[in-house]
């Protein structure tokens, strides 16, 4: 049998991310309020909705941050899992702020059409490079600092990020545009395009976070695979009532019924499940609970939980 020790340490990446957090929402909060005001004197929507955006991304970082001390609280009698799904509301949240936010980019773009105003070309174009300059110095302090990757709430709002500097790059463009070819409409152009990334970020975000919430099967993990790893085990005669998901990110958890040979000892069992336990955390699966039957107890083998509505009894042993 394997002895390796699989009890993964998050909590120096957690400390990580919190500091980027921080940081990043003290940068992205003093930059908005400078860009709303210019947005607002220049009269540049390109601007605006770019500023509009920083908000969200201000408001995204302040709730991831809060999610991530949240979610470092113990658990409880009432929350026996802690607080860890805390992250998954926040990065739900920041999805339908995105998409929010998109839509109202795109109402004042089309209301705009018929009378582009007047816009001051020359303040939007500095307050655009300097915005672009304060996305990248946040998006290079999250890819650093940060666990981009794997922590959905970190990838929420480095999503915002990221789709906030290229806000900025229209806005730069729009305005070299109209400098330099008079095109009033590039404006409005450039806050339709910020708005569609917007969309996608937001949609991304939103559809991730769901998944989890509505206790989907971990994303990038292959279940026939996994079942093949725990049926290859030596003595397992048979797996059944499956159950595996994510309780928030880089944590998954995994349920099931191993059906053994009744004669076997209750050292050998423990000995077949640290072997599961094992393969399993090779695949980042940390949370694992195993309910051992002999053939003669098997009440159901049926791989994924037959339970429906209102069916009480249905897994009574």
């Amino acid at each position: 049998m394997h002895n390796h020790n699989h009890a993964h340490d998050h909590s120096h990446g957690h400390t990580n991310n919190k500091k980027v957090l921080l940081f990043s929402f003290l940068i992205i909060t003093i930059y908005m309020i400078v860009e709303a005001v210019g947005g607002y004197v220049t009269n540049s929507l390109a601007l605006l909705s770019d500023a509009g955006h920083m908000l969200s991304d201000s408001v995204a970082l302040g709730i991831a941050l809060l999610a991530m001390i949240f979610g470092q609280k113990a658990a409880n009698r009432g929350k026996t899992y802690g607080y860890r799904r805390f992250e998954m509301l926040a990065a739900l949240l920041n999805g339908i702020t995105l998409i929010g936010i998109s839509g109202y980019i795109f109402y004042e773009a089309i209301s705009r059409l018929s009378h582009p105003p007047e816009v001051a070309t020359t303040g939007m174009l500095i307050i655009s490079s300097i915005g672009l300059f304060v996305n990248l110095l946040v998006a290079w302090m999250m890819m650093r600092g940060g666990d981009t990757e794997h922590n959905l709430n970190m990838r929420g709002a480095y999503l915002h990020v990221i789709s906030d500097m290229l806000g900025s790059v229209g806005a730069i463009v729009a305005a070299l545009l109209m400098i330099f070819f008079g095109w009033g409409w590039a404006d409005i152009a450039a806050s339709v395009i910020v708005a569609a990334l917007v969309l996608r970020s937001g949609y991304q975000v939103t559809r991730s976070s769901i998944h989890v919430l509505m206790e989907g099967a971990p994303a990038g993990v292959e279940l026939d695979a996994l079942l093949q790893q725990i049926r290859s085990v030596p003595g397992v005669r048979g797996i059944h009532d499956v159950h595996i998901w994510t309780i928030t990110s880089s944590q998954h958890a995994f349920t099931a019924h191993i059906e053994v040979d009744g004669g076997l000892t209750l050292d050998e069992t423990s000995a077949m499940r640290e072997e599961i336990e094992h393969r399993l955390a090779h695949e980042d699966i940390q949370h694992v609970v195993l309910q051992f039957e002999s053939s003669s107890h098997t009440h159901d083998r049926s791989l994924l939980c037959t339970i429906r509505g209102g069916a009480v009894h249905a897994h009574s042993h």
